[in-house]
């Protein structure tokens, strides 16, 4: 994997793109997703990427990544090919792990959810952050001969990322710019000691999309306002593994008529359903105008 240094936007348009997880069908909140992302790289003139975030290979599926493309061929949109598969490209996120490892930054966790459950059930004070409670550290201080004997004894283990340690790393505060709300000073440490992989998902969310985003020049990440703190550790990794920052652009999400946010298992939103029902592209388009008051091109 390539490091690079923070690039500006190319001047000849920005770069977006739409990442779902073929663990469903696509529901209009997707479609709105997808559009927004679509729109602003084509108003720039720029590209728009289709990512297959499929890493989680107990959930899914290759029907439902066929279902993917064509329900955003049927929206109209396009994109580059091929797409990115993550799944195809585990040594990508391994070289990351490595180097992070090599850093020092990495310790194995041994706890179950039930572990970490009990302890946090143990100290109603514990420490919280915008999904709840912290990780409470139980691992953080094994040493590195009790570490290796419980992976020699075959114990299951998640890999963390120290924060406190990744933390002492930075030599100024980091900051990152949302067309939304402004320019954000970076405070990873809302998240705690995050997983970034796992034996059962080599490698998380957090550090696959970074990772991608990274390799694929995307220059402006589009995606809901529900994963904007996600955006702090996302920072952070960038910085450590020396990789390309964009900007964001965090978009409202699309709410039902009772606030709710759209699921896949509401199977009466996704758009292969109201295909089915001889919905049109132009009818899902005036559907996320009346729910997000927005009307998309």
């Amino acid at each position: 994997m390539a490091a690079a240094p923070h690039m500006p936007p190319r001047p000849d348009g920005i770069v977006t793109r739409f990442a779902p997880s073929p663990t469903g069908c696509l529901h209009i909140g997707h479609a709105y997703s997808a559009l927004f992302a679509h729109r602003k790289a084509s108003e720039s003139g720029g590209r728009f990427i289709l990512r297959l975030e499929d890493i989680d290979a107990t959930r899914c599926r290759p029907e439902y990544a066929q279902g993917i493309t064509e329900d955003l061929r049927w929206l109209g949109l396009t994109w580059e090919e091929p797409v990115r598969k993550q799944s195809e490209h585990m040594d990508d996120y391994r070289a990351a792990l490595g180097r992070l490892e090599a850093a020092g930054l990495l310790y194995p966790c041994f706890c179950s959810r039930r572990d970490i459950q009990e302890e946090i059930a143990r100290a109603p004070a514990a420490p919280h952050g915008p999904e709840g409670a912290l990780y409470p550290g139980l691992c953080r201080g094994l040493s590195a001969s009790e570490r290796n004997d419980r992976i020699a004894a075959g114990n299951t283990y998640a890999l963390r990322l120290d924060m406190t340690a990744a933390l002492s790393r930075l030599a100024a505060p980091l900051f990152w710019e949302d067309i939304a709300q402004g320019r954000q000073a970076a405070h990873p440490e809302i998240l705690g000691d995050v997983v970034l992989a796992r034996k059962d998902t080599p490698a998380s969310y957090h550090l696959c999309v970074t990772i991608d985003d990274h390799l694929q020049g995307v220059t402006c990440v589009t995606r809901g306002e529900d994963l904007f703190h996600a955006s702090h550790l996302h920072r952070l990794l960038q910085h450590l593994l020396r990789l390309n920052v964009p900007v964001w652009h965090h978009h409202p999400l699309l709410l039902d008529d009772a606030g709710r946010r759209f699921a896949k298992r509401n199977h009466s939103v996704t758009l292969q359903h109201m295909r089915e029902q001889g919905k049109t592209p132009e009818d899902i388009r005036a559907g996320m105008a009346h729910f997000a008051a927005v009307r998309l091109p």
